[in-house]
């Protein structure tokens, strides 16, 4: 066999293969089984429906998304609902901000319900397009102020190395403070959460939407 019909043979095996592996990896994002799915009414515990009629009563919508796998431990899904509350709507953080934690957080997990549920909250709250955009595609954003280059840093820098550099906590502390600080750690662990729970419960996208996240090689 000579030498350019060996290259041709290995070069279309490699093709395939790619082909192969983006269909298998595409595949699995879209139709792996939910694990724990909506538990029907009849069948909750009491303890499950008296969450559930708590969790209406505060977020005036019945239970979804991260919640729905959290459901099993009820306690656990209202402490966690509880918290949630506090760390979106009454941090010291602007909404803009949080959600921008949130979205890194996603990415770093790749979360797709927790992208598909805080990307349109995080354009609304007034984050950049290109900077939910550059996050998505698992890339530093080119233009961010200077509360969004610190969100970044410290967010980032806590996700990849589980920790922050003094450089980046002074930043956070001179421009938040310690409380938004705290707030910040807050949001980033909560949301880990809350993407750790659904990952392991494999919760599936609303039917008919696709999977925003494109896979990442690392």
């Amino acid at each position: 066999m000579t030498l350019p019909i060996m290259r041709e043979q290995t070069t279309m095996r490699i093709k395939i293969i790619t082909v192969f592996s983006f269909l298998v990896i595409s595949h699995s994002s879209v139709s792996a089984q939910d694990r724990l799915p909506a538990i029907p009414p009849d069948q909750l515990s009491d303890a499950q429906k008296k969450a559930s009629d708590d969790f209406f009563a505060v977020r005036k919508v019945p239970v979804f998304g991260p919640f729905t796998p959290l459901l099993r431990s009820p306690e656990l899904m209202t402490n966690a609902s509880n918290m949630g509350m506090h760390l979106r709507y009454r941090s010291t953080l602007p909404l803009r901000l949080s959600e921008f934690i949130i979205l890194i957080t996603a990415r770093e997990w790749n979360q797709q319900l927790e992208w598909h549920i805080h990307q349109p909250i995080a354009l609304k709250a007034g984050l950049d397009p290109a900077i939910a955009s550059a996050v998505q595609e698992g890339r530093r954003p080119d233009r961010m102020d200077e509360e969004e280059s610190i969100v970044y840093a410290f967010s980032t820098e806590l996700q990849h190395n589980k920790a922050v550099s003094d450089v980046t906590y002074k930043r956070a502390v001179d421009k938040f403070g310690e409380q938004g600080t705290v707030d910040m750690a807050g949001v980033n662990g909560y949301y880990t959460l809350l993407a750790m729970c659904m990952n392991a419960a494999q919760t599936a996208l609303p039917d008919g939407s696709a999977p925003q996240l494109p896979v990442l090689v690392k």
